[in-house]
């Protein structure tokens, strides 16, 4: 019984990190990242790296953050993403390239939803993988934006998923 026990372990170690990558089957050139959704992701590199502090971060990212980022009225955060996702985003931004360098960039062709209620947002999501700085140890990390596609009031892009740099 043991030894079928470490026969399954070792079989799902050596097959795991194929698993949990990323699929590189919708990726596109770094070029071709629509520039509405590049603007979008300068403006929140920028936030982050020019907030005095954690609550000045906060409340700045509000006016690009959407989906499940934000609370129903789409104004204001929810309660768990300040203390972690933009925490670590905020504190980390520092070990990233200036000037920005995207390394990767993947564009789903199949719509997503993010949120609910009024600022529940439906769209194309390009999730955009940032180089760390040189000499920065560790591997580029994803952030992901959404095209929103009918939404009756929200039209420009907006960051849909934070918290990996």
């Amino acid at each position: 019984m043991k030894k079928i026990f470490l026969y399954i372990v070792a079989f799902l170690l050596s097959v795991s990190p194929g698993l949990l990558a990323q699929s590189r089957t919708n990726d596109i050139p770094v070029e071709q990242l629509p520039a509405g959704v590049k603007q979008v992701l300068e403006q929140y590199i920028n936030i982050l790296r020019s907030s005095q502090n954690l609550d000045e971060c906060a409340a700045r990212f509000v006016e690009v953050a959407g989906g499940s980022l934000v609370n129903e009225d789409g104004q204001t955060l929810r309660s768990s993403v300040k203390p972690y996702s933009l925490k670590k985003d905020f504190e980390s931004i520092k070990f990233y390239a200036q000037p920005l360098k995207i390394s990767r960039v993947n564009a789903n062709p199949i719509a997503s939803s993010s949120g609910f209620g009024p600022s529940a947002i439906r769209g194309k999501v390009y999730k955009i993988w940032l180089d760390k700085a040189a000499g920065q140890a560790g591997i580029a990390a994803p952030i992901s934006i959404m095209i929103p596609e009918g939404h009756e009031s929200i039209k420009t892009p907006k960051v849909v998923s934070i918290g990996s740099l």
